[in-house]
């Protein structure tokens, strides 16, 4: 069985087109994975949402922009630690299409599967077992680690599957031990290049193997939406989530 994996949208539709234009070209892909943060930082809302709820091959689970746009809109308390984005992502959910609340209501925070005699995870970070049903107002999606196996074995250590993908801290993250493979292909959206990574994953009984992929696509028109839609803080964040490239 082989799958993709993407993580950390970012309201980004042009990269979202360009990643899954090259996965339906490849004919072997069984199912895709979509690891939270579709929404948030860029303004294609509506389109990447659509884009992802329209497709019968994909599974998602929610991350923490998604839930905290969510909790705006449903007049639920938004997480204290996402205080500084609290604009931004008032103006995420004014903008966002009715249709997509229930649906995005609706997902999950995580997904276990064995797959070929294999235990697959998927989160979109470390969350403890306690806190997976809490409100996002407990930001329960808190921890940052710096890449490296060492980290990940820490805080994933109340885990144990030979596949834990995850998304969130955008950097792409790659790292096994002689049990797990712990894999985040890193931030669809969010680049300072533009190029859109993802992760081919082939799970067999034999083992997992993993390949790492980047799409290049014309991201012109999506930096210049930006300034065109007043996107609150949208010098910071082109600096801060897209290198500062022009449009």
């Amino acid at each position: 069985m082989k799958v993709a994996i993407i993580t950390d949208v970012h309201g980004n539709a042009s990269a979202l087109k360009a990643v899954l234009r090259d996965i339906d070209q490849r004919e072997e892909i069984d199912r895709l994975y979509c690891l939270g943060d579709m929404v948030g930082i860029g303004p294609d809302t509506n389109e990447v949402l659509e884009l992802l709820f329209s497709r019968n091959d994909l599974s998602m689970i929610t991350g923490n922009h998604d839930e905290a746009v969510l909790a705006i809109i449903k007049g639920e308390p938004h997480p204290d630690g996402h205080i500084h984005v609290k604009e931004h992502h008032e103006w995420i959910a004014e903008r966002m299409h009715r249709k997509f609340i229930s649906e995005l209501g609706k997902l999950p925070r995580t997904i276990h599967h064995i797959i070929n005699d294999h235990s697959v995870y998927f989160t979109h970070y470390h969350m403890e077992s306690k806190k997976l049903d809490e409100h996002i107002s407990q930001n329960p999606y808190s921890k940052i680690v710096e890449p490296s196996l060492n980290n990940l074995e820490m805080l994933f250590n109340d885990q144990h599957h030979d596949l834990i993908g995850f998304g969130h801290h955008h950097p792409i993250h790659f790292f096994k031990n002689d049990r797990t493979i712990f894999l985040n292909p890193g931030s669809l959206g969010c680049n300072g290049e533009p190029v859109a990574p993802y992760a081919i994953v082939s799970i067999e009984n034999a083992g997992i193997q993993v390949k790492l992929e980047k799409v290049a696509y014309d991201n012109t028109l999506f930096l210049s939406s930006y300034q065109s839609l007043q996107v609150p803080e949208h010098e910071f964040i082109i600096r801060a989530f897209h290198g500062g490239q022009q449009a």
